[in-house]
């Protein structure tokens, strides 16, 4: 046969989509589980016209599951984000919104045993080492999708999906500044360099002469602060110990303000290279940690919390995301301890994906 056959599942988790598949069923060399993920998806097209890709970035993204070996895990979840106009994999970040897919994946799959009403599913996130419990609402023994909770940015209501992050100060760095400094100067912008479930480069909305409430078309026209801002997270990139992040989407950057619809504060996140079409789970967190840290470029924001958990709500280009900060206060600042957050997640086909033989027969 000219072509192989990789069994998946297709869905939709939180904000973005894109294929489960089982880890074992792909190539274990990771140069060749590239070429297959970017065949299968189509990158290299800005329609991805020849894969299941959706053309954009939050819809060209992977999940790769499989049974962990860690002593609190039971599900390794690998995670890889394909480009769309360019034939590129990156294995570097974690994807929040796709996560919110893992549990009723790992479900659908076997990896985890059913239990009604909830599934508690413990999830090591292997491209940052996080830990992350999911809580999967069950019937009959299969994932539940159809539900009341509703999220912004995707149509109707869903069941829905508890996530909470364990673990997350330093996910790709180890540090919750990798630069050492609560804020960094580069190019005449303050921002901060942090490091909590994504790195993220943060910096006021008014600095790039923005207003942090702008729609994402809007931002995505926006060239000249496109311009300004990747010579910047480049060398953010650099100071944060990343090396050389021309072609990787590690560190996201963000844009904060006051809030204008009674949340905690306004936030504008970048893939980096286009706006966010809402609000990623794992950029949320680290904005939200940002908000609570004195000292940082988002300082005056946010009035620094008495107790903990801490509930934040970050208004974005649609609505809302919400999360919740579990910390121990220090005179440092807080010790960022936990966050959770509500998504949803809907199962939307399985079958086979094929991608040429000449690039992968299966074997």
């Amino acid at each position: 046969m000219d072509q192989t056959a990789i069994p998946f599942l297709f869905l939709r988790g939180g904000t973005s989509r894109g294929p489960y598949f089982r880890r074992e069923d792909l190539p274990q060399d990771r140069e060749r589980l590239g070429e297959v993920l970017v065949a299968a998806l189509g990158s290299g097209h800005p329609l991805t016209i020849d894969g299941i890709g959706g053309g954009t970035a939050v819809t060209t993204k992977v999940a790769m599951l499989s049974a962990s070996d860690d002593d609190w895990a039971e599900v390794d979840y690998l995670f890889a984000q394909v480009a769309v106009e360019e034939k590129l994999v990156d294995f570097g970040p974690t994807c929040g919104n796709i996560l919110a897919g893992v549990g009723p994946a790992a479900i659908e799959i076997g990896l985890v045993a059913a239990v009604e009403p909830e599934t508690k599913v413990r999830i090591r996130a292997v491209n940052t080492g996080a830990s992350v419990e999911a809580t999967v609402q069950v019937r009959d023994g299969r994932p539940v999708y159809g539900g009341g909770a509703e999220i912004a940015g995707v149509p109707g209501t869903a069941a829905p999906v508890g996530l909470d992050f364990q673990g997350v100060v330093g996910s790709s760095t180890g540090a919750l500044l990798p630069t050492g400094a609560l804020v960094e100067e580069i190019d005449g912008i303050a921002l901060t360099c942090m490091d909590v479930a994504m790195p993220v480069v943060i910096a006021r909305a008014e600095a790039f002469g923005l207003t942090g409430h702008e729609g994402r078309e809007e931002l995505d026209a926006n060239r000249a602060f496109f311009e300004r801002m990747e010579p910047i997270r480049i060398e953010a990139g650099r100071r944060m110990g990343l090396g050389d992040v021309t072609k990787s989407v590690i560190p996201k950057f963000a844009v904060v303000a006051a809030p204008a619809l009674g949340g905690t504060a306004a936030a504008r996140y970048f893939m980096p290279w286009a706006c966010h079409p809402t609000m990623a789970v794992t950029g949320g967190q680290c904005i939200a940690a940002c908000l609570l840290t004195p000292g940082t470029a988002a300082e005056g924001i946010l009035a620094a919390p008495n107790a903990s958990p801490a509930a934040i709500t970050l208004e974005h280009a649609v609505g809302t995301l919400d999360v919740t900060v579990k910390f121990t206060p220090g005179e440092a600042g807080p010790e960022i301890r936990s966050a959770g957050l509500l998504r949803t997640a809907r199962l939307l086909a399985r079958g086979e994906v094929f991608v040429p033989a000449e690039i992968w027969t299966g074997t």
